[in-house]
């Protein structure tokens, strides 16, 4: 039995007056955050504008902590006459938007000083009433009813009907095997949601065959190419959608919608057609999400280890040409469902280097081609002659690759991640006598790979 972290989310069935209280929580989330970004704001104001006059440093306006206890402490000093109204919502929606806002502003920090790696985190930004609603409860009266599941009990709204039994997470409950420590209601696709992030204890089950390799290569033709010669249709949830998104878009251009200029509101049929619009798109994403669960549950309780590429996926969606078929499969999001059932299964995931060749390499004698087109969609070697097609050729070197990692002499280097760059136990395909060896001795470090480039190993 091990100890993870799991979420439950339930969807819920509020009357219009539990609606009416959610989202009234939800705005006084968003409203303690533009409030504690203001304060901020100001403070930082006043400290540059100090500094451009010549003050000395230590002669400055104090400076404001931004730390969720000392935020929480001061909206309590302020909140009478900041906010009046503030015994209408729980304590917990104020207090879950300025730790919010203290996560932003760290990671700002973090990322400006360069402690954070990866893309540059922007100073937060003033939340709008179209913004994402959600609020979060810590503590106070929340959880699962006694007697009955098919209720949720949330703070200050009592208790609120779900789409769907909570059994499930009742039965850990009572057998003490699980503990509710944080509660969470958002607003998605017209919908209202209840997630419960949840301490439970779980059996280890581990894989059918925990000594099988599976190399898995991603792409956009096929969702996935397995080196057992499995291929997984790509089911293209957002292409079969497009016509009626379309259609609805065209029917609200030609509806009276807002206009912030003229102050105009929106007519009700506008409305009407954007709820559709976003119902829509959250049954794409929900079909999208269902899909890669159970492909990824599948993978994880059939192969004891797992081999996926580290695909740059950012620089792909900069390609215009295939950005909306590459956002329409989900890559990061399947290779995030399939490390951490890996981890509550026991098993392994090995992640290819980025610069590995799968494509390019012949998983049969391991020569590797100098060029390979993206239109050539099967794999001939020059040198041994074996034709097969190009993905599952790159499922099958993946496969390989554990064990070329296995017998390296490195000792750090096992079923783990590989870093882009840096990475003393990187991989490199082993070539055939005779083949082209890449780049001569002496030459420049390899540029950057396009966009267009990196898309040719996983179509």
């Amino acid at each position: 039995m091990t100890m993870v972290l799991q979420s439950y989310r339930f969807a819920l069935d509020p009357t219009p007056v539990q609606e009416a209280g959610l989202r009234s929580h939800c705005g006084a989330q968003r409203y303690a955050f533009n409030w504690g970004l203001a304060l901020i704001k100001a403070n930082l104001g006043q400290r540059g504008a100090e500094r451009s006059y010549g003050v000395a440093e230590q002669d400055l306006t104090p400076s404001v902590s931004w730390s969720a206890y000392s935020l929480r402490k001061r909206w309590n000093q302020t909140k009478e006459t900041t906010a009046p109204w503030w015994p209408e919502n729980s304590k917990e929606a104020y207090s879950s938007g300025l730790a919010n806002l203290a996560t932003a502003l760290g990671n700002w920090n973090t990322s400006k000083t360069g402690i954070r790696v990866g893309a540059k985190v922007r100073f937060p930004r003033f939340k709008g009433k179209r913004a994402g609603l959600s609020c979060r409860f810590t503590t106070g009266s929340f959880g699962l009813t006694e007697g009955d599941r098919r209720h949720v009990r949330v703070p200050r709204i009592g208790v609120v009907r779900t789409h769907e039994s909570t059994r499930k997470l009742a039965r850990h409950i009572k057998r003490g095997t699980a503990r509710i420590r944080s509660a969470t209601i958002t607003s998605r696709g017209g919908r209202w949601f209840c997630a419960f992030s949840v301490e439970i204890q779980r059996g280890v089950r581990g894989p059918t065959r925990p000594k099988s390799v599976v190399g898995v290569d991603l792409g956009i033709k096929s969702l996935a190419v397995l080196s057992t010669g499995e291929v997984i249709r790509n089911p293209r949830h957002l292409d079969l959608a497009l016509a009626r998104l379309r259609r609805l878009g065209r029917q609200a251009a030609r509806r009276v919608g807002p206009d912030r200029r003229t102050r105009r509101t929106p007519s009700h049929r506008w409305r009407k057609t954007q709820a559709r619009i976003v119902r829509l798109h959250a049954a794409v994403a929900d079909a999208r999400r269902d899909g890669l669960h159970k492909l990824s549950t599948r993978l994880v309780r059939t192969h004891g280890t797992i081999v996926l590429e580290d695909l740059h996926v950012a620089g792909m969606l900069r390609d215009r040409r295939l950005a909306r078929h590459v956002a329409g499969v989900g890559m990061a999001e399947l290779r995030r469902q399939i490390t951490y059932k890996s981890e509550w299964a026991g098993g392994r995931v090995h992640v290819a280097d980025r610069w590995f060749s799968s494509s390019k390499t012949c998983s049969a004698c391991g020569a590797v081609k100098a060029k390979l087109r993206l239109s050539e969609r099967s794999f001939h070697c020059d040198q041994c002659g074996v034709v097969l097609d190009r993905d599952l050729n790159a499922a099958r070197n993946l496969a390989q690759l554990v064990d070329e990692v296995a017998g390296m002499s490195s000792p750090g280097c096992g079923a783990t991640g590989n870093e882009p760059a840096g990475n003393p136990c990187k991989t490199r395909a082993t070539r055939a006598t005779g083949t082209a060896t890449g780049r001569p001795t002496g030459s420049t470090p390899r540029r950057e790979a396009t966009a267009h480039e990196t898309a040719q190993s996983v179509s």
